[in-house]
């Protein structure tokens, strides 16, 4: 299940491209708390903090208690949304979903495959083709990662949502039949054209025969007068 972290954050006055260019270069990144459960707020948290945060975690599904400075309660959050600067590096903005422990939320779990392997020692080739899936749950029964076990498939099988062993709380409501993996059929490469036969020798004259008559000799040129 998802761990839920502490996070220390500040509310933002700073606003505008230049106020918050200058925040980041402080070390803060810009961020914005809503929900039902709390009202929207423009806030900042610690740029080092926040990344070590994302990098130790198995999931992109975050949970975070925010002790907002100068409120008595922190606010349980999802982290809803990341934008990272992906030429200069670092992060360049947070959502954050509040969110009540009793609260029913969705989240897309990441799926995780096991056994591919074995599978595939089979003659087939695994194509992974749902990566995540969408669950509902109380935030404390939020997991980490969905992990299924496609040892068990032949060549031509496939595993499928309702294949998923969901963790007690926790439910989807996409369609069972969807596919999420399937061992293929290796793909034969085609076999190379024959190359076009030589053109056949002339058969020789047979024996005894009279030979080919000699080509015309070319015509006589006039004699002088």
């Amino acid at each position: 299940m998802a761990k839920i972290l502490d996070l220390q954050a500040k509310t933002r006055t700073a606003e505008g491209t230049s106020a918050v260019k200058r925040l980041r270069k402080t070390g803060s990144v810009p961020a914005v708390i809503y929900g039902k459960k709390h009202e929207n707020a423009k806030l900042e948290v610690d740029s080092k903090i926040f990344s070590r945060i994302l990098r130790d975690s198995a999931t992109d599904n975050i949970l975070v208690n925010l002790n907002i400075e100068g409120e008595k309660s922190s606010s349980l959050a999802l982290v809803q949304n990341v934008q990272h600067d992906y030429l200069r590096g670092g992060i360049l903005h947070i959502d954050f979903h509040a969110v009540a422990a009793d609260e029913d939320i969705h989240a897309n779990a990441s799926i995780s495959l096991t056994g591919i392997e074995v599978a595939e020692k089979k003659g087939g080739k695994l194509e992974f083709i749902l990566h995540s899936l969408e669950v509902h749950c109380l935030p404390k029964d939020l997991p980490d990662l969905l992990t299924l076990d496609v040892s068990i498939l032949n060549v031509g099988d496939a595993l499928h949502v309702r294949d998923i062993a969901l963790p007690t709380g926790v439910s989807t409501h996409m369609d069972g039949d969807v596919v999420v993996a399937i061992l293929k059929e290796p793909l034969v490469a085609e076999e190379p054209v024959a190359a076009a036969a030589a053109p056949a020798k002339a058969a020789a004259p047979a024996k005894g025969a009279a030979p080919a008559a000699a080509a015309p000799a070319a015509k006589a040129a006039p004699a002088k007068k």
